[in-house]
């Protein structure tokens, strides 16, 4: 009967998927299939022919088969290694190559025999590519081909660097890199027009060939191309579904790149559930998008015809269900986000008292707050509660080198206008602008570029929290050391990161906490600056009688919004309010136009919110609620 149930779970999938807790959880055990691999190839005497792959999927998978032959002695002297791709061109020392990528994470670190490592070559000459793919391919082949492949997938949909397009019996080939594979690497070479357009690869049909393939991905960004990649047709659209045609492959996924799944996502289209709360708020909603009708005009047979007679019969009628769900969620809009004095807050998203708030908004870049939630910051401002505004890093990587030069020479003509001696600022632009002339893509700046840098982030973010009404006082630059590398790669959190951000907290004692729960911003910045306040709030709460009463409310909107069935408190704004959260977001002049770092959304910050936020206050209208210009959405998190 276990099997049967699994059976009906999976029916949407085409190939077998397992998922693990996360992706530490799951790493550990790929990493462990592969050493099972090697020792059964050395105990036979035999060599274990391993296909690799680079990115951030498989760093930790390398992590692990690093401690195993350190602690536990596992041997890479019988391991023949051949990589599935490198940028074209590329030099093998650059520290974008891939090659230096695997010498980092894993070859430095073991004892595999150099000579048995094959990684493309991004210095061949042109006419030479061919005639050098055939030859990793006969090297493979002359091998008895390979044991284990390893993959990650793009957001394309992309599998080594087989792009939308390609064959399902493609070999080993030069190829031209989606725009969007581009976009996604832009971070590690300082801009998209740094990426190289090309790169080598192995083919898909290669790929085939491998006796075991194991495909990983984790976190919510991969969720969408693994749906299309494991339920979806097979398309030259999404290479990863060919691998539907493999008896071989398996994906291994954490939760949330599992969570689009069907099994997960909407598990009344695949099996009987158990309707708790959430469920039934998600399974609603999707009902009413789906069949496009307001949730009170939801009837019997819209729930018998979509999967969900189940919950009908089980809490039904529909109308009593459609009528619980309807204020379910009226209760969580409220134009009160410091709760409404004298009100009963019993159906209310925030409490009543006390009637005037200690409230801190975490912003990890000098203008998530007002790109995010403007619109509440402002009116919490406006309601008269205690607001205050930490800014947790400096954001100085995000700013263009030519603001810095026109920055420098601003200060040049003002200091000899007020008959200031400008001699030493003229020598530290000219040694700033001879850098820039010749900094490299990813080039650490020089200390006062970032110091620049730095100041122009902090002048803008003082400019917009002026503007939403706060005293110098009430705004906070915590610059958190993990942060300042110069780099977008950053350091690990200290406990500096940690007590920085107790000992705000426990200056302002605030009742209401504020940060970003948008994890998808490119840097990763957003998820490091939340686990840190978490931490810390965490450690406050064993001590602290405020810290217990304090809540903590996570927004979005730079990157992405929150479901509709995930909001629990909705926030609307009147057409005006709209006009000055973004006339706040206009306070941010170096990410006007084209931020140096956009992501994969090519509009302005400034219209990403606007847009989403009426998408949101859409949405409510769509499922029969009021009517409003846009809304900003939160979303509590339980300690």
């Amino acid at each position: 009967m276990a099997r049967l149930n699994l059976l009906e779970e999976t029916r949407f999938e085409k190939l077998p998927v397992t998922i693990y807790p996360d992706e530490f959880i799951a790493s550990v055990r790929v990493a462990q299939r592969i050493a099972e691999l090697i020792r059964y190839k050395q105990g036979r005497g035999e060599k274990a022919v391993l296909g690799l792959a680079t990115g951030a999927t498989p760093v930790k998978v390398y992590a692990e088969l690093v401690r195993l032959h350190r602690e536990e002695g596992l041997s890479f002297k019988n391991v023949i290694t051949f990589n599935l791709d490198e940028y074209y061109p590329m030099q093998p020392t650059a520290v974008q190559s891939y090659v230096t990528f695997m010498n980092e994470n894993l070859f430095d670190h073991i004892n595999i025999e150099k000579g048995n490592i094959y990684i493309p070559n991004g210095t061949l000459p042109l006419e030479d590519i061919h005639e050098y793919c055939l030859d990793y391919e006969r090297k493979i082949e002359s091998l008895g081909g390979l044991d284990l492949q390893l993959l990650g997938i793009g957001r394309t949909g992309h599998i080594g660097f087989n792009e939308p397009g390609s064959a399902p019996n493609s070999g080993t080939r030069l190829v031209t890199l989606d725009d969007l594979t581009r976009r996604d690497a832009s971070r590690d070479f300082g801009g998209k027009e740094n990426v190289p357009r090309k790169a080598i690869t192995m083919g898909i049909g290669t790929i085939f060939k491998a006796r075991e393939i194991i495909l990983m991905a984790w976190s919510g960004k991969k969720a969408p191309i693994i749906k299309k990649a494991v339920e979806g047709e097979m398309s030259s659209e999404v290479p990863a579904t060919y691998l539907q045609l493999s008896d071989n492959v398996e994906f291994v996924l954490d939760t949330d790149a599992a969570s689009e799944l069907t099994r997960f996502n909407t598990p009344w289209l695949v099996k009987d559930c158990v309707w708790d709360e959430a469920l039934i708020k998600k399974a609603v909603i999707w009902l009413s998008e789906t069949v496009q009708k307001p949730i009170l005009k939801l009837t019997d047979e819209d729930y018998n015809s979509n999967g969900m007679a189940q919950l009908a019969t089980e809490k039904g009628p529909a109308y009593n269900i459609n009528i619980d769900i309807f204020n379910k969620l009226q209760s969580t809009i409220t134009g009160w986000p410091g709760g409404k004095p004298n009100a009963d807050d019993k159906r209310r998203p925030e409490r009543a008292e006390p009637a005037r708030k200690r409230v801190v908004i975490f912003s990890p870049h000098p203008d998530d707050d007002v790109i995010s939630m403007g619109g509440t910051f402002i009116r919490l401002v406006d309601q008269g509660h205690d607001v205050h505004v930490a800014y947790q890093t400096s954001g100085n990587t995000a700013v263009w080198d030519d603001d810095v030069l026109r920055y420098m020479e601003f200060a040049i003509d003002f200091s000899n206008s007020i008959g200031q001696d400008s001699s030493h600022l003229e020598t530290i632009y000219d040694n700033m602008r001879t850098f820039l002339e010749d900094k490299q893509p990813n080039q650490l700046d020089t200390q006062e570029i970032r110091d620049v840098k730095a100041f122009i982030r902090k002048s803008e973010a003082i400019a917009g929290a002026r503007y939403a009404g706060l005293e110098d006082d009430h705004i906070h630059f915590m610059a958190l050391p993990f942060y300042e590398t110069g780099k977008t790669v950053k350091k690990p959190v200290t406990e500096v990161d940690v007590q920085l951000t107790m000992d705000l907290l426990q200056q302002v004692k605030p009742h209401q906490v504020f940060a970003a729960g948008d994890f998808a911003d490119p840097h990763g910045t957003h998820i490091v600056c939340f686990n840190i306040l978490l931490e810390s709030l965490r450690r406050l709460r064993e001590t602290e009688s405020w810290a217990q009463d304090c809540w903590l409310w996570m927004y979005r909107g730079a990157w992405h919004e929150f479901a509709t069935h995930e909001i629990e408190m909705a926030v609307p704004l009147s057409p005006q309010e709209v006009e000055r959260k973004r006339n706040a977001i206009f306070k941010h002049q170096s990410q006007k136009d084209r931020p140096v770092f956009p992501g994969d959304d090519a509009r302005e910050f400034w219209v990403r919110a606007e847009e989403r936020n009426r998408e949101t206050a859409k949405s409510y209208d769509n499922l029969g609620l009021a009517n409003y210009e846009a809304m900003e959405a939160f979303v509590r998190w339980k300690f």
